[in-house]
């Protein structure tokens, strides 16, 4: 589980990067390098949300482990 988690993070960052572009400087890179509303672009945001979904469940995977 721990390369899944990683590969989430990762796109997860990715996906952070390209809203920090959107907000700052109103550039959008997965639509500039696949295309607006392309298949890919789609899939790559899709991807993008899973990996964040993941990773809520990453935020609270202590409470999980917790002994109490």
């Amino acid at each position: 589980m721990e390369t899944l988690q990683k590969i989430a993070l990762i796109f997860t960052i990715i996906g952070a990067i390209n809203w920090g572009l959107i907000g700052f400087f109103d550039f959008n890179l997965v639509a500039s390098l696949f295309k607006d509303a392309s298949v890919i672009s789609r899939i790559i945001y899709s991807i993008v949300g899973i990996c964040g979904i993941i990773n809520i469940f990453l935020l609270f995977s202590h409470i999980e482990n917790d002994p109490r």
